[in-house]
């Protein structure tokens, strides 16, 4: 599968599973990494609540890294 998160049609959804693969590489903690990552979703998304940001992240991480699912997540509609 390697990293190819091309096929992630949303700039924001790309962006936040990118960044949290990366920042595990270089040895963040998943909860640093889930916490970037929820900040980053509101910087693409300033409108969304804490909360709904969180479950977003929380469903981008599973969907794409730890089910390695490439087909289309739920989400926004950036």
């Amino acid at each position: 599968m390697g990293r190819d998160y091309s096929h992630m049609a949303r700039r924001c959804e790309r962006a936040v599973v990118t960044a949290y693969r990366e920042l595990r590489d270089v040895g963040q903690s998943d909860l640093a990494a889930f916490q970037a990552c929820t900040t980053l979703y509101r910087v693409h998304h300033p409108e969304a609540s804490v909360t709904e940001a969180r479950r977003l992240v929380a469903e981008w991480v599973d969907h794409h890294i730890v089910r390695g699912s490439r087909a289309p997540a739920e989400g926004c509609a950036c």
